[in-house]
């Protein structure tokens, strides 16, 4: 006869799952009010914490402090928190020009880390070299065993999935063959998806703010590619696992008259990736209309940027200034489109490399475009320019931890 339902097990599994994603969420919590959250009896509650707390997976860290305005009945919460140190986890990070590996506990705090450049010369055998001599390497150096491991998490930008050895089969990376190389080469569990989703994770998860009451966050990537990510109820929307880049494609500038950009005239890739913009920027790339910018780089427009531009142009480089004032309107026009199309209560933006004059100024442009409603949404993200392997670390944290339950692998 065929049984219906789920068994015992996968109940428990679950009920663990969501105590553990309250304690994510919120930070320290009582029994009480976990209880109270799920619709779970408070001895049912106590019974899954107290074996949580056996297993070294949470810990009890105080008891709560009420306001002066509270009235006291009965016992004093004793508040429950996530054991970061019960496991460690390795991320790796795969970028369009370095590769990061990193150790973080639970919660996301960097314990080491280490990376290496990359280019179109590098080829999968030397990144598979360096991943195995920096893991021995972070390994000893922090005096820990593969058992105390609790796996790898590998995020990998969509422009280096060839790299990786990633199929990609009608628009869906597959990441089972680069997940079983990895498996045998480093005799850990390893957890393999998109780049750009890992940031969103990391994002969420590694906040040292909780905020529990945001359900729905958008996550911009910049770069020769944009890439976007869209959460609700904090994890990531199905559609958008493994098609991050589907932004590139949208119109941002319906009158565009670049008839270099073919099919692409007026879409996001040909109007303000990285390389579109260096493209109109090196007409009027010399050293005598950009003075400055061309002593920084020493005459090579390779070594521009977006934000060298914005400092070019504060330091008397004017024939920068209406390509990159006409670069930020449409990144305007991109960030409304994109608000509007999936209402988050806050947009992150990813490798946009903003020092904190250029940011300011950004946002009096947003803000000129899209409202001051929109331009309020927009925050910086904690992985810019430091810490990318978060994301591969934010990625098997969810995949073998929180989803699990805390139990083994």
């Amino acid at each position: 006869m065929e049984q219906l339902g789920i068994s015992k097990l996968d109940l428990k599994r679950q009920n663990r799952m969501q105590i553990l994603k309250i304690l994510k969420q919120k930070g320290p919590t009582s029994r009480i009010d976990i209880a109270g959250t799920l619709e779970l009896t408070r001895a049912a509650v106590t019974i899954i914490t107290n074996e949580l707390i056996e297993q070294g997976i949470i810990t009890e860290v105080g008891e709560y402090k009420q306001h002066a305005d509270e009235i006291h009945r009965g016992r004093k919460k004793i508040l429950l928190d996530i054991n970061e140190c019960h496991k460690f986890a390795v991320g790796i990070s795969i970028e369009q020009s370095m590769v990061w590996i990193g150790l973080s506990t639970l919660c996301g705090a960097v314990l080491d880390k280490k990376k290496l450049a990359i280019n179109k010369e590098t080829s999968f055998e030397s990144i598979l070299d360096f991943i195995k001599n920096s893991l021995n390497s972070i390994i000893s150096n922090n005096c820990l065993s593969l058992s105390s491991i609790l796996g790898v998490g590998v995020a990998v930008m969509p422009s280096r999935y060839a790299l990786m050895k990633i199929d990609v089969v009608n628009k869906i990376a597959v990441f089972g063959s680069l997940k079983k190389i990895l498996e045998k080469e480093l005799k850990l569990n390893v957890v393999v998806d998109n780049y750009s989703k890992g940031a969103a994770m990391a994002n969420i998860d590694f906040q040292p703010v909780k905020d529990p009451n945001r359900y729905n966050i958008a996550f911009l990537q910049y770069g020769s590619s944009f890439n976007f990510v869209v959460t609700q109820l904090n994890d990531p929307i199905k559609s958008y696992d493994n098609r991050t880049d589907f932004v590139d494609k949208m119109i941002i500038n319906p009158c565009s008259k670049d008839e270099t950009a073919l099919n692409n005239c007026g879409r996001v890739v040909s109007e303000i990736s990285s390389v579109a913009l260096m493209n109109k920027a090196a007409p009027v790339f010399n050293i005598t209309s950009t003075p400055f910018a061309f002593e920084k780089t020493k005459g090579n427009i390779n070594e521009l940027s977006r934000s060298m531009l914005f400092d070019a142009v504060n330091h008397g480089d004017k024939a920068f200034e209406s390509i990159y004032n006409e670069h930020m309107r449409l990144l305007s026009v991109l960030i409304n489109n994109l608000v509007y199309s999936t209402n988050p209560q806050k947009l992150v933006l990813h490798d946009f490399d903003f020092s904190e004059i250029e940011y300011l100024y950004f946002k009096e442009i947003l803000e000129s475009v899209a409202g001051a409603n929109i331009a309020n949404l927009i925050n910086i993200s904690i992985l810019e320019d430091k810490n990318k392997f978060l994301a591969g670390a934010a990625i098997v944290i969810r995949e073998l931890f929180f989803l699990r339950g805390g139990f083994a692998v």
